[in-house]
């Protein structure tokens, strides 16, 4: 019996085997849970049949926790951890890598945590830590910025202050794009930031097709890629 509380449970960031990326204590713990927070419902239960195929998914109950839900409605988020006040453990599962780590889990892990309720992160893949550790740079200081702006006048000044973070504190800038943009955003970093500067792009992370390369951005000027619809994260440095 599982003690009870809020387990952090990491999925697959690829499609590659599971026992390569998620340790069998993280399985055995799935079987212990009953309740499930997760981003989407399907997502979970196809990471839950690899972890056991012998698990019972109609016996399971799941709650959705993902962009579309409202985080003000407090009354909503303590329902999910309802089991937990009655003995019972609850498990987070996010789309991909680690839960509450740029992730709506966030949020309830800090309603967990306000309650007094015990919070387990478990050990699994990290798309943040994993570039970052493959990549060459700092990895004593640095931040993750999310999205970048849409807008390209927000999106420049976003690019502007970054720079002045990796000139200046010596910060690692790290940062996603949506996967149909990927290509785009290298040409823009390319055009926009001094050509001195590091990038580098990690694309289908513990992925058959993993790909970690580090070049300056007058090297990516004049290289040939394509990351078009590919998992990429993306890192700058001096």
């Amino acid at each position: 019996m599982l003690e009870a509380g809020l387990y952090l449970i990491p999925s697959q960031l690829s499609d590659s085997p599971l026992d390569r990326v998620i340790p069998a204590h993280n399985v055995e713990v799935v079987r212990g849970i009953r309740h499930f927070v997760v981003e989407s419902l399907r997502s979970a239960r196809r990471f839950l049949k690899k972890c056991d195929r012998d698990i019972d998914i109609d016996a399971l109950t799941f709650y959705e926790l993902n962009e579309h839900t409202d985080l003000k409605d407090t009354a909503a988020l303590e329902a999910m951890l309802a089991p937990i006040g009655a003995g019972e453990p609850v498990g987070v599962i996010s789309d991909a890598g680690c839960p509450a780590v740029a992730d709506p889990g966030a949020d309830l892990v800090a309603i967990a945590q306000h309650r007094g309720y015990k919070v387990f992160p478990l050990v699994g893949p990290s798309s943040i830590l994993m570039s970052l550790m493959a990549s060459g740079f700092n990895g004593q200081r640095f931040a993750f910025e999310g999205y970048l702006p849409v807008d390209a006048q927000a999106r420049q000044a976003r690019l502007k202050e970054m720079t002045r973070r990796i000139e200046r504190e010596h910060q690692t800038q790290i940062f996603i794009e949506a996967p149909y943009r990927n290509n785009q955003l290298i040409a823009d970093l390319v055009q926009h930031l001094p050509a001195s500067l590091r990038l580098c792009v990690a694309s289908d992370i513990t992925g058959e097709g993993q790909s970690i390369i580090t070049r300056t951005l007058s090297q990516w000027r004049h290289a040939s890629y394509d990351y078009h619809k590919v998992p990429t994260i993306f890192l700058l440095y001096q």
